[in-house]
């Protein structure tokens, strides 16, 4: 067995097959597998990337029947049944599992990107925590008011979980950890405005969520703009524009714009339809809808292709409510478990088992003990949803050892406010320089 990628997907596949009859090769192009729903901790100082970071060859250390391989995928050959790499020689495989993750989409305005980052990898979040204390201290240098006012403005593109969460924690950021730390600004008058083309934040939430999560974010002082969508991004300013005709457009003057709304499947979506196409036996074309991610069966293996199996985040897969499950990682997990499940009854020649998700609802922080949460059909906000929110996140990283250091770090800044990985590293931008 060949498995693409070290994400949440391809770690449950592998671990739930450490007692059968297998050989894995996982193969990814980084050497640790990320806790994603953490990153925007990174990017706001709370964290650093070792904290949520675990070297693969270390979770798979003990696990004898699986063999970490740290390479690029160039394609695949599904007739020969081979993965092709950038450096090693390709690999054979009997059964094969991709789990290459997504990135952030910017709807075909690709020229956004190197003044709006997203946040999807550590370089992702390193790169957004240069840029807001950056701005700070830009800002703290600035004796001109309206530039001043421009470094201490962030718009955040995009108001679902990532957004709503990078909102209330650089307000926190702002107004608690840097409040003391300037001698020629006050932190706390750093403008936090939340930009959503929709109607409300947090649209995938049931409601009353949604207006809790918003009045959260208001006593925090963020600005949110609903029903707004963004025309034009500088480094210097980004222009909105209203959804419907009763407002007017808005250009806010601004260095720092953080992109969180939308995502896209990873590129190696399409190498695995242009090797369709040269597939003689196999279908000439496998479906993707339009963020690129891939269709696939119920039992997440690709048309014409039974041993191919794509899940999490690069795939839409249909739940019994008509519509694709949503790109987070118990979808990942789930499907990574149902894989191996399968492999493990067709070794023993027992029937394939039916894909069921299971729910476990979503979640989302905003700020020191603020959340909001529909579980078990339930819906919570305040202390309770992030009391609940600490649990479930600690529950899900990976290793011990990450778990402790991540709850030490949230002990340290929950009794001090204090942020420390302040760190501020990687080159600066033409215009931080000026």
């Amino acid at each position: 067995m060949v498995i693409v990628g070290g994400g949440f997907g391809g770690i449950a596949v592998a671990r739930n097959l450490r007692r059968a009859a297998v050989q894995i090769r996982l193969v990814d192009r980084r050497n640790f597998h990320l806790f994603q729903p953490l990153l925007y901790q990174v990017a706001t100082g709370a964290l650093s990337p070792a904290n949520i970071a675990a070297p693969l060859r270390k979770v798979f250390g003990s696990q004898k029947n699986c063999d970490v391989l740290l390479d690029t995928v160039t394609g695949f050959d599904f007739v020969s049944r081979r993965v092709h790499f950038a450096s090693s020689p390709s690999l054979p495989y009997d059964t094969l599992v991709i789990a290459a993750g997504a990135s952030h989409s910017y709807f075909g305005n690709q020229h956004w990107e190197p003044f709006a980052p997203g946040l999807k990898t550590i370089e992702d979040a390193t790169e957004i925590r240069r840029r807001i204390f950056s701005a700070f201290e830009s800002a703290d240098r600035e004796t001109e008011p309206v530039r001043r006012r421009a470094w201490l403005t962030f718009v955040i593109v995009g108001a679902g979980p990532t957004g709503v969460e990078l909102a209330g924690a650089i307000a926190e950021l702002s107004r608690h950890t840097l409040k003391n730390d300037f001698r020629h600004i006050d932190p706390t008058e750093a403008r936090i405005i939340l930009v959503e083309a929709g109607n409300t934040v947090l649209a995938a939430f049931p409601d009353p969520l949604p207006s809790r999560g918003e009045k959260a974010l208001a006593r925090l002082g963020v600005t949110v703009r609903t029903r707004m969508r963004v025309a034009d991004i500088t480094d210097e300013s980004v222009r909105l524009e209203p959804m419907t005709g009763t407002t007017v457009p808005e250009t806010i003057l601004t260095h720092t714009v953080l992109w969180g709304a939308g995502v896209q499947a990873a590129p190696l979506a399409g190498e695995i339809v242009a090797a369709a196409k040269t597939a003689g036996e196999v279908p000439a074309t496998i479906g993707q809808d339009r963020s690129g991610r891939i269709i696939v069966n119920p039992d997440c293996s690709l048309s014409g292709l039974p041993n191919v199996f794509a899940i999490g985040d690069m795939v839409h897969y249909t739940g019994p409510d008509e519509k694709p499950l949503p790109g987070i990682a118990p979808v990942a997990m789930q499907q990574g478990k149902f894989v191996a499940r399968l492999v493990r009854n067709r070794l023993r020649g027992k029937p394939d088992p039916e894909f069921v998700y299971r729910d476990p609802g979503t979640m989302a922080t905003i700020g020191r003990s603020s959340a909001v949460a529909h579980v078990f059909g339930m819906n919570l906000s305040g202390f309770l949803a992030w009391l609940l929110w600490l649990f479930v996140h600690l529950m899900y990283i990976v290793t011990y050892r990450n778990r402790l250091l991540v709850l030490i770090q949230w002990s340290w800044s929950y009794l001090t406010w204090d942020r420390s990985a302040r760190l501020i590293t990687g080159p600066a931008r033409q215009h931080e320089h000026r």
